[in-house]
């Protein structure tokens, strides 16, 4: 029988355990009750951690992002953020569901922010403003977590034999590395244009 004893379990025990379900059995069956009989305890003990569902889901989308790896040192600041791209865009294909996650604590202003302030720190070493470094970076995120969400969507949809082309995940498919790669190389090369029409050349 769960006990409600809080105290069994750390804030980290919490997500860690959140985070082998969204793994193993993906985010619809992520609910508190199933989170409480993982962990052993009543459901209510839960709440001494997180209030909500959302501030869980928030804890689990800044570990998930935590977990990107740091990128190989870099010659320059495009190539800084070409490995902050992969690396963070690694991290959200790392769990099942993992963009989803991040997407939504994204859209509700309640975690994810490491996402942006790495790839703003990259671009920031290309000797951009502030300013321009975070609306780049903001962009970025906005490509990164929306291409792990569709291309975990299609392996999933693949997976059940429910997408139109059996070859769904081939070089032809808008949702493959080939695609992320060039989109980031194409997002490095507009703010390199931009840097060149600021300095008059």
């Amino acid at each position: 029988m769960p006990r409600s004893d809080s105290a069994r379990n750390t804030r980290e025990d919490v997500v860690s355990a959140a985070l082998g379900i969204l793994d193993q059995q993906g985010l619809p069956d992520l609910t508190m009750r199933h989170l409480a009989t993982t962990l052993g305890v009543a459901a209510s003990a839960l709440y001494w951690h997180f209030p909500n569902k959302q501030t869980l889901l928030a804890a689990v989308s800044d570990r998930i992002i935590a977990g990107a790896r740091p990128p190989a040192p870099a010659d320059d600041w495009r190539s800084a953020v070409r490995g902050e791209a992969a690396a963070l865009h690694d991290a959200l294909l790392a769990y099942k569901d993992g963009a989803e996650v991040v997407s939504s604590t994204l859209a509700l202003g309640l975690g994810g922010s490491g996402l942006q302030r790495r790839l703003a720190v990259a671009i920031g070493g290309g000797g951009f403003d502030d300013q321009t470094a975070d609306l780049a970076a903001e962009t970025m995120v906005h490509f990164i977590v929306g291409h792990a969400f569709h291309r975990q969507q299609r392996i999933q949809a693949d997976s059940l034999g429910a997408v139109a082309e059996p070859h769904s995940l081939d070089h032809a498919d808008p949702t493959a590395p080939q695609a992320f790669d060039l989109g980031i190389t194409l997002l490095v090369a507009g703010l390199e244009s931009q840097a060149r029409l600021a300095g008059g050349g």
